[in-house]
């Protein structure tokens, strides 16, 4: 087998399958210095200045000679990114999605919402009530029975204390995650005080059903446990109710994150994930892709897709405001990679960009949300938002999401409040992290047969939609952050 990848025809490196040593031959290819698994190497003779090609576009420039065998990494390859860019609009894009006949087992809501979860979800609206959510979940989670998939509370630093955009930021993810179809039930837990308490809560919350969102104001009781274990009671009598039932597919919104990833992740991982959306999109159901700084170097091959000029226009919007955030704190918007990243071959942001973006396949781009939106529409969304991985996956879930998959190249255990998919971009991390890993994409670096693999990925998709548990469910992590930028009191 042979143990250089080319990606792309277009290509001027390819990637090692395997740690090389110096010497190794290949098709002509001698290689000059050993070579990391995953990294890559010059198939031509390169010279200072010339971009290096992978995926079919650029990902940064030499900055010294490389002839046919050099390892390229940092010490020879800089980015090409710059500042502020502008863009051209290239025309609208049909998007004409057929009729879906692929069901899953799943719950409908009162208000007629799709769900592959039928939980109980307990919110502090501030995190000095972290605590009583705590006791709250251990002791109630005892007293259900398989009439509701789980009792989890959501706890977290913020809610009190805050100015603008960050006080803003914590009431809109709260009020998303407590109005999550996820969610059969929900118990709001305040402390009374705090800027964001139940009064001002209830203003994000449009109409709330009383019978499926209780609010405990613990200032307000003599026993907040005691009151919140009746509460909760009430929560659980109302859940029972729900049983599943056959849903459309078309029904799903399926977030996509990436994480730790590695030089075969936009192969394989990602990848793969873009099969499954144009699967996905093409039959009315919703996929939605964030991470805005994991597009920079890549933003235009999404702008092209766009559906049309309104949708176009929020993508530059999303692009141009998010680099201001960067300079508005003096940082760089192409900073190199995270070390994980770098260790996994990834020398530039557009390289790690360009594999990012293949999560969103070839759909057309139907809308463009802001940060803790819900996606209303079928076909891909942009979601503006960090690469964080708590924050994303909270963010992911805050637009609606009722399922997340998250491709990794060096893992991760991470869970989002809804059920989270671990693809492994590679077989060595499937086998050694077995525990976190739910489906290997490896596979495909020596049988890249996407269709087949794509069916099997679907095939759980659908099952884990129907109640089979991810690894994150079933080894308990939960957890959920809010992207914050300003000042504290």
């Amino acid at each position: 087998m042979n143990k250089l990848f080319k990606i792309n025809e277009l290509d001027n490196v390819a990637i090692a399958l395997e740690n090389l040593k110096k010497g190794y031959s290949e098709q002509g290819i001698t290689l000059l210095s050993d070579v990391p698994f995953g990294h890559k190497v010059s198939l031509e003779n390169l010279h200072k200045g010339d971009d290096v090609i992978k995926y079919g576009n650029p990902i940064g420039h030499l900055i010294s000679d490389a002839p046919v065998g050099t390892y390229i990494h940092e010490h020879n390859l800089k980015t090409n990114l710059s500042d502020i860019n502008t863009y051209t609009f290239n025309g609208d894009n049909d998007y004409q999605p057929k009729k879906c006949d692929l069901t899953f087992d799943g719950y409908i809501r009162s208000d007629g919402r799709a769900a592959t979860r039928n939980e109980i979800w307990i919110i502090p609206t501030v995190g000095c009530v972290n605590d009583t959510v705590r006791i709250l979940e251990h002791r109630f989670s005892s007293v259900i029975g398989d009439e509701c998939d789980g009792v989890y509370g959501y706890t977290h630093p913020f809610g009190c204390s805050q100015l603008g955009d960050d006080q803003e930021n914590t009431r809109k993810i709260l009020s998303a995650l407590i109005n999550h179809p996820n969610a059969g039930g929900v118990l709001v837990v305040s402390l009374g005080c705090e800027n964001t308490n139940v009064k001002t809560i209830k203003k994000y919350l449009g109409n709330i059903d009383e019978n499926r969102v209780k609010f405990l104001v613990t200032q307000d009781c003599n026993d907040e446990i005691e009151e919140g274990m009746a509460l909760l009671g009430e929560l659980y009598d109302y859940v029972k109710k729900f049983k599943r039932q056959s849903v459309s597919l078309s029904r799903l919104t399926v977030g996509f994150k990436c994480g730790g990833s590695d030089a075969f992740s936009g192969i394989t991982a990602n990848a793969l994930c873009g099969s499954l959306t144009d699967r996905l999109t093409s039959f009315g159901a919703s996929a939605v892709l964030t991470e805005v700084p994991e597009m920079f170097g890549a933003e235009q091959l999404l702008m092209k897709r766009a559906l049309n000029k309104t949708v176009f226009d929020k993508t530059v919007n999303m692009i141009n405001d998010f680099k201001e955030y960067f300079f508005s704190h003096n940082q760089q918007c192409y900073e190199n990679p995270s070390p994980g990243n770098h260790d996994g071959g990834i020398t530039t942001l557009e390289e790690k960009s360009l594999g990012c973006i293949q999560k969103g396949g070839r759909s057309v781009v139907t809308d463009v949300l802001n940060y803790g939106e819900a996606c209303t529409k079928s076909g891909l969304s942009l979601l503006t938002g960090p690469g964080n991985d708590i924050v994303s996956t909270t963010n992911l879930t805050c637009t609606g999401a009722q399922i997340i998959l998250f491709t990794t190249g060096r893992g991760t255990p991470l869970g989002a409040p809804v059920p989270t998919i671990k693809i492994s971009s590679n077989s060595a991390l499937a086998k050694k992290k077995s525990n976190w890993i739910d489906f290997n994409a490896g596979d495909l670096i020596e049988n890249p047969d996407f269709n087949s693999t794509t069916d099997n990925l679907l095939e759980l998709l659908i099952k884990t939609a129907s109640g089979e548990k991810t690894k994150s469910e079933r080894n308990g992590y939960r957890d959920i952050s809010i992207f914050k930028d300003g000042v504290i009191m």
